[in-house]
């Protein structure tokens, strides 16, 4: 066997050239798929603004509503304690 075949297989680049030659194509296609993650990740941001400011909203409201079932509750405690009073002393 001849030298001069296995040079033709390896293009006549040296193991050194070949390697670097692989880890520039590597190092493109994960810059590649970096870029890609970040577009996607400023693409979604916002949906998630607009899902947490709902989250909000809907805490305020609930609170809200809590507040006034409390007060209904407080009353009717009230209006149940001054029933009850005339019925002790009878």
């Amino acid at each position: 066997m001849s030298d001069e075949n296995t040079q033709n297989v390896n293009g006549g680049r040296s193991f050194e050239e070949r390697v670097f030659a692989r880890l520039d194509s590597i190092d493109a296609r994960l810059q590649s798929l970096e870029n890609q993650a970040e577009r996607r990740a400023l693409e979604t941001k916002p949906i998630w603004e607009r899902a947490l400011q709902e989250i909000m909203e809907t805490r305020r409201e609930l609170s809200k509503r809590l507040d006034r079932i409390e007060a209904i509750a407080h009353e009717t405690r009230a209006d149940f304690a001054g029933c009850r009073r005339p019925y002790r002393e009878a």
